[in-house]
């Protein structure tokens, strides 16, 4: 099926969230009502805006997974939706290895080679 204009790229996209997978080059709006849908729908968006990154992981956390080299930004938001999307950060920051800590202690089990001062700033909060 084909989505000639944005109305109707819009519409499908509210009938069906994963319509998105079907547009061919969806505008920035289309993108980001996509994503406020269900963060999700980044996985099926190439090269996506800052912001539209940062709504994907405003709706979900975990959505952080589909996006390549997030910035720290966009990590910490991230993290701040959802504490358990660090596992899906590859060689997180001081600042988002804390942020994540300061959600939950727990989370220091998906930190490949955390900071010291984070493995102590865990064992503070755990008490």
């Amino acid at each position: 099926m084909k989505y000639n204009t944005e109305e109707e790229q819009l519409e499908a996209i509210e009938r069906y969230i994963w319509a998105i997978k079907y547009i061919k080059d969806p505008s920035e709006h289309i993108q980001l009502e996509a994503v406020k849908q269900t963060g999700y729908a980044i996985q099926f968006i190439k090269n996506p805006s800052e912001e539209v990154q940062l709504e994907a992981v405003k709706q979900n956390g975990s959505a952080i997974r589909y996006i390549k080299n997030p910035s720290e930004d966009i990590q910490l938001e991230a993290i701040k939706q959802n504490w358990s999307a660090i596992q899906y950060i590859s060689n997180p920051s001081f600042e988002v290895q804390e942020a994540a800590v300061h959600q939950n202690y727990e989370c220091l089990k998906y930190i490949k080679n955390p900071d010291p001062l984070i493995v102590e700033l865990a064992m503070v909060l755990k008490i």
